[in-house]
């Protein structure tokens, strides 16, 4: 260890370095690292000499968070029929050991809090739930959107009591649990035409792996078309005459989540097949307000199904004279 005090009592004399000012600040420096450095050794040392007190320390002060905890699959994972020695020690396997936080309760960094606002690292808390929850959905948590933003395992799912049906959700189901940072996309679902969710027909996970996955808005699947080809298996193909914005995106046309016009469409008809279909030749001319059936001239296209009421099959066509999506 460093002797502060002799080493400034050796450079102090009538013509000692310390007196030009870098001199100073170098000492100053040095001082303030080897301080640093004795604390973190005692940091270290103390952390080192931590010992593990049992679950029924634990419950006696925390006796309400006990009794919520045992009716979660923890808790019966644990106690029941642990797999190793460190889901033997129950509370301890999560929270470290519980000597230093028995000692002095208000110290923070006593054990591992899963609390926001806790002095435990966002990583650190993640890190005591990959030890046992690594791969499968969670293969690709790393680098991921969530991860990326210190998301952490305790924001979505609350392991100390059983909230939800399954999952061990933060909020009673998936989906609310979701909600709690996607609120447009909840919005989005509230309009008149909506992919089946707030029915329960349907959660996020569905189409989503908030673990993380190969796409930056973590979809199951590696597009957004083998997202959609899950439920619309008849959209899929392969068409004889294929429609090359379906074949591109199912976002070209549809918005995923819920839209003001009908069928999940980004816009109405047929000014959503005008913005590639522009105003030259057949059948294309463009069509206003004025050609709805209350307006000044009234056209078939923009009444009821509009340009889809000939070309009725607009993602594919089989049929020998279906090169215009009319069969």
């Amino acid at each position: 260890m460093v002797d502060i005090d002799r080493l400034i009592a050796v450079t102090a004399g009538p013509h000692g370095w310390w007196r030009r000012p870098r001199a100073a600040a170098f000492l100053f420096l040095f001082a303030g690292c080897a301080g640093l450095t004795s604390a973190c050794l005692a940091e270290d040392e103390d952390a080192e000499q931590r010992t593990y007190v049992g679950t029924e320390v634990c419950s006696a002060c925390h006796a309400v968070t006990a009794e919520h905890w045992k009716n979660t699959v923890h808790a019966r994972a644990f106690i029941g029929a642990p797999r190793n020695e460190n889901e033997k020690k129950t509370c301890e396997a999560c929270h470290g050991p519980g000597s230093a936080h028995l000692r002095d309760p208000g110290q923070a960094d006593g054990i591992t809090r899963f609390s926001f606002g806790s002095v435990t690292g966002i990583a650190e808390q993640n890190d005591a739930c990959l030890d046992c929850h690594r791969g499968g959905a969670r293969l690709h948590w790393s680098g991921s959107v969530h991860e990326r933003n210190e998301v952490a395992c305790s924001d979505c799912h609350n392991p100390m009591a059983r909230l939800s049906t399954n999952g061990l959700m933060a909020k009673t189901s998936l989906n609310e649990t979701c909600f709690q940072c996607h609120k447009t996309i909840r919005a989005e679902f509230q309009r008149r035409s909506h992919m089946p969710l707030p029915e329960g027909k349907l959660t996020c996970i569905d189409c989503h792996n908030p673990h993380g996955s190969v796409t930056e808005p973590l979809l199951k699947t590696d597009t957004v078309n083998e997202t959609c080809y899950q439920c619309h298996a008849e959209k899929r193909g392969p068409f004889l005459f294929e429609h090359a914005p379906v074949q591109d995106s199912c976002l070209n046309c549809h918005s995923p989540h819920g839209s003001n016009h009908d069928k999940l469409l980004v816009t109405a008809r047929p000014v959503l097949c005008q913005q590639c279909h522009s105003s030259v030749g057949h059948m294309n001319d463009l069509l206003t307000r004025a050609n709805l059936a209350n307006g000044s001239w009234p056209d078939p296209r923009a009444i009821g199904r509009s340009c889809q009421n000939c070309h009725a099959q607009i993602h594919g066509s089989n049929h020998p004279s279906g090169a215009r999506f009319h069969r």
